[in-house]
């Protein structure tokens, strides 16, 4: 419990003393959006590998080469922990807006950065406005600013099991070009939800693979693209298996 009371103190802490940064990167956005978007990549970067140094987490990270820098991607990874969150967000090279549930919308400050981070809060029970989450993330990827989805749609709580991936989170590689790049992550559920409320020290295995481009794809295989991409995480997830 050490690590959980350490964690939350760490992250209120943050919280509180980010204010006077909060207002610092408004001011700085209305002149140079492009700064602002470096400095709040560089702050919360800080801030989440504070959060992992405090659990313990050690990362293997392979194929990072794999990710493209000089372009926006469209990232796609397997889900069981919150902790997939700052794992994979220490990793980005560029500006990166994630897909999260709008119940994240009800916490304040926390908010603020996710707004500044250009995240994207998704109704999961109303259609509609999913849509347009999917095309604010379409606006986001032709603005520059990489998109991570986990196309889960929910936490899984099965080890090595794979919920179906929604084919809607893909629209945004469709109507844009950018490259997918699938996430695989191996024992991330062992920090926190396999023995809530503990957090204990754990190994995690991410590893990239290769960018999937749909414009190179015929319209069949664009319709199970979900299914593809699932394959290649789930086959890559159990390689690594060994590995934690």
């Amino acid at each position: 419990m050490i690590r959980f009371i350490a964690l939350v103190l760490f992250v209120i802490l943050f919280l509180v003393c980010s204010i006077p940064l909060l207002i610092a990167e408004y001011i700085i956005g209305k002149f140079n959006m492009d700064l602002k978007n470096r400095s709040s990549l560089a702050i919360v970067k800080w801030a989440f590998r504070g959060c992992l140094w405090i659990t313990g987490v050690t990362i293997t990270v392979i194929g990072e080469e794999n990710v493209p820098k000089d372009r926006p991607v469209l990232y796609i990874g397997n889900h069981r922990s919150y902790f997939d969150i700052l794992m994979t967000y220490i990793r980005v090279p560029r500006p990166t807006g994630y897909i999260a549930k709008k119940e994240m919308l009800r916490y304040p400050l926390l908010k603020d950065w996710m707004k500044y981070l250009h995240c994207l809060f998704l109704d999961r029970k109303d259609i509609k406005q999913g849509m347009k989450t999917i095309l604010s993330g379409i606006e986001k990827i032709n603005e520059g600013i990489s998109i991570c989805i986990f196309p889960e749609g929910t936490r899984n709580k099965v080890n090595d099991t794979f919920l179906p991936f929604h084919e809607g989170s893909f629209k945004i590689a469709e109507k844009t070009g950018c490259p997918i790049i699938p996430m695989s992550i191996n024992n991330a559920a062992a920090i926190f939800e396999d023995h809530l409320p503990k957090i204990k020290k754990a190994h995690v295995v991410l590893e990239y693979g290769k960018p999937v481009y749909m414009n190179e794809m015929t319209r069949e295989e664009k319709k199970k693209i979900g299914a593809k991409v699932q394959e290649i995480i789930k086959e890559t997830y159990f390689k690594n298996k060994e590995l934690v």
